[in-house]
């Protein structure tokens, strides 16, 4: 067999490395929690999708507007400091609502928008030059429903969700932070006044689109707790309402109120509610705090030892090939065990002491194995050794199988250190 190898040091560096990198870009992808069906535009009411009745839209506005904007699939999303936006489906947990606006009152603030629209894909049933018109994510709306569960949520959030239809000659007008419009439909939901609450946009009736949460006077939510906000009226702020400019600007108002007059400048969309959710793994937590310090120190150390194992710890133990051909290492194998059984370890001590001196003088550049000269030569190379006289002496005079071994020993070692 020849002397190369199937890989280099730099093809073989190139492996790990490839390699490390295919790692961690699996543990980015594990962590981002992202959706290659399509990234979450199915057509649903969340900051992810693209229909009439998606909030996509209402996400770019606010990047645009200079806010950092964060779509979360995470539950970790919902302990953001930053401004929460919640975009809770028709059939919401009243009691897990509660709860996570419960946990809010002392993180941070909090805007809800209910939901409005039976949306549907567009049917197979279409001729398919219309179905080719739609592009994905866009959906067909029908009836408006409102949120029932929103009369069970714990106090002071709880109210009563409420949709009316008006006449052909009523405007579905709206007014709020100094600005007024209409709404694109004339189907409208709404919510009950309520002492708890204050009004932030109203419509021409005076119905509450979207109030401010205040809680009873003198009570600890009234005092410390942060905003959180009901958008009754999603027509507002969705894809379908910011087609209108005044509706967008009015949108951008709103949320600025939420975020505390801009004090706030990062908004999170949560999509866990909507089915997004990624749940937590060994892997994502390894790369996080408190995990992370002990994640690097274990990256490190593999560097380390991939480092060393590029490094030779020493002259090769022995050249390329096999050190003994089979042939004769079955030989060998075959006089050593005819030795043993002879008992006959006498027979050893002089061939492997002529052995040794052969190649100690070969190692000491000696034309010729003479132990004076080896002493000499080796009192110049190693002299806090044992002279090579000495020991090849002792051998000779050995007998018994330990004392064989022991000389032997000796010599070889003085071998290994040449």
């Amino acid at each position: 067999m020849s002397g190369q190898v199937a890989f280099s040091r730099g093809g073989t560096l190139a492996l790990v490395a490839v390699g490390f990198a295919l790692f961690l870009a699996l543990i980015w992808l594990i962590a981002s929690g992202e959706d290659f069906g399509g990234g979450g535009n199915n057509g649903q009411a969340h900051a992810a999708s693209k229909g009439l009745n998606g909030y996509a839209g209402l996400a770019r506005l606010l990047e645009a507007d200079g806010f950092g904007v964060t779509r979360s699939r995470s539950p970790s999303g919902l302990e953001t400091e930053g401004l929460l936006v919640l975009t809770p489906p028709p059939g919401a947990d009243p009691k897990e609502m509660g709860k996570i606006l419960r946990n809010r009152e002392m993180t941070g603030p909090t805007l809800v928008i209910l939901p409005k629209w039976n949306a549907l894909r567009p049917p197979q049933t279409l001729p398919r030059e219309v179905r080719s018109k739609f592009k994905p994510g866009w959906v067909m709306l029908f009836d408006a429903q409102p949120a029932e569960w929103t009369a069970d949520l714990p106090s002071p959030y709880g109210f009563t969700h409420q949709v009316e239809t008006l006449e052909k000659d009523e405007e579905p007008g709206w007014d709020g932070f100094a600005q007024s419009g209409n709404l694109p439909t004339r189907t409208i939901l709404y919510a009950d006044e309520s002492d708890l609450h204050e009004p932030l946009i109203t419509d021409s009736a005076g119905h509450w689109l979207a109030l401010r949460v205040l809680g009873e006077q003198g009570s600890d939510y009234y005092e410390d707790a942060h905003w959180t906000i009901f958008v009754a009226e999603p027509d507002l702020l969705n894809n379908y309402g910011l087609a209108d400019r005044t509706r967008a600007a009015a949108a951008l108002a709103l949320l600025r109120e939420a975020a505390y007059d801009g004090d706030i400048d990062e908004i999170t969309f949560d999509l866990t509610l909507n089915g997004f959710g990624a749940s937590e793994n060994l892997l994502t937590l390894a790369f996080r705090p408190p995990f992370l310090a002990a994640t690097l120190c274990l990256l490190l150390a593999l560097l380390i030892v991939g480092w060393r194992a590029f490094q030779r710890f020493g002259p090769p133990a022995a050249a390329n090939g096999p050190a003994i051909a089979f042939g004769k290492e079955r030989l060998i194998a075959n006089g050593a065990g005819l030795i043993l059984r002879a008992r006959r370890f006498g027979l050893l001590a002089a061939p492997y002491a002529a052995l040794s001196a052969r190649e100690i003088a070969q190692r000491l550049g000696l034309a010729r194995p003479d132990p004076e000269a080896i002493d000499a030569a080796l009192a110049r190379r190693l002299p806090s050794e044992e002279p090579f006289s000495r020991r090849i002496a002792r051998l000779e005079a050995a007998h018994r199988p330990a004392d064989i071994l022991d000389a032997a020993r000796a010599l070889d070692d003085l071998n290994h250190k040449l």
